[in-house]
């Protein structure tokens, strides 16, 4: 890989993927639909493909596809908009990546599952999503996998767990990570769900997985996530234990709908097919993330 397309570029995947692909070596090009103007970015919307045409036009040797209407919340909110971005956009930006051979990474989610699905295994599992995210991200698999096999696209699927970042924008719309972190650290309650289990995939190692799909040969869905995985509540009282909260602010309350309880991913495939292990433990990463953020909040940073 030597020029890749980052479509998602200002996102808090897209960002560090960036970062990281440069300090490999990779010349990368960026895009979103936020407003830029910075040398090696374009401002571009996938339901606009018109647009994109310079980004192809520089012959990407791969196109990293994290454009997304996400959350479960939004794209219930925003049904029309989920469907046609994550699907309609997605197939303009598969149908151009095919005119100049580009392969594609595809950033799915592990909400595709659904909570029918236990271990969540790529190969054996029968996914049922039960929030309109988990279900537009599939069909833009099924989509990417028609292209593979019917028209000759190089492309793969990586399904996420968990990532978190001790960078990533703070507020209310973020993992449960970042946002009981911000609110331990703030003095304000947080909720865990009862009986809610996960794992949870530091963005250095998430970034590493995403780029090594990029050197698939077959196309292939793959888990990317850690093999620990533990109780909502745990990882609650790992941040408050290292933030020295007072324990009265963890709530214990009820899955709300269209949640999954436990998400248990194999990760057979992350470790045989990309060649990639965790490097960062939990709790390295909750040390990483609440001495961040008691920086960012220190220096007057507030969640949006």
């Amino acid at each position: 890989m030597k020029k890749a397309l980052v479509l998602g570029s200002e996102g808090n995947i897209g960002v560090p993927l960036v970062r990281h692909l440069r300090a490999s070596g990779v010349e990368v090009l960026e895009s979103d639909i936020k407003p830029g103007w910075r040398e090696g970015y374009l401002m571009a919307d996938i339901n606009h493909p018109v647009d994109l045409l310079p980004a192809f036009d520089w012959g990407p040797d791969v196109v990293f596809l994290l454009s997304a209407i996400v959350s479960r919340v939004t794209c219930e909110q925003a049904s029309s908009l989920a469907i046609s971005t994550n699907l309609g956009g997605i197939n303009n930006v598969l149908q151009m990546a095919k005119r100049v051979t580009a392969r594609v990474v595809f950033f799915s989610t592990s909400e595709v599952y659904g909570p029918e699905c236990d271990p969540m295994d790529e190969a054996i599992s029968n996914p049922k999503p039960n929030n309109r995210y988990g279900l537009s991200k599939l069909l833009g698999e099924q989509l990417v996998e028609y292209e593979t096999r019917a028209h000759g696209l190089k492309a793969s699927v990586v399904r996420p767990f968990m990532v978190y970042d001790e960078n990533e924008d703070l507020g209310d719309h973020r993992s449960a990570m970042i946002r009981f972190t911000t609110d331990l650290a703030m003095g304000r309650p947080i909720h865990a769900h009862r009986g809610a289990t996960r794992s949870w995939l530091h963005v250095s190692d998430a970034v590493r997985a995403i780029e090594a799909a990029a050197r698939l040969d077959e196309y292939a869905v793959v888990n990317i996530g850690h093999p620990d995985i533990l109780p909502i509540g745990d990882l609650a009282e790992m941040i408050r234990a290292e933030l020295k909260a007072d324990p009265a602010l963890i709530k214990v309350t009820d899955l709300p709908s269209r949640m999954t309880l436990k998400k248990r991913p194999s990760l057979d495939r992350m470790r045989d097919l990309l060649g990639v292990v965790p490097k960062v433990s939990l709790p390295d990463g909750v040390r990483l993330v609440t001495r961040r953020v008691q920086e960012r909040l220190k220096s007057g940073e507030r969640p949006s």
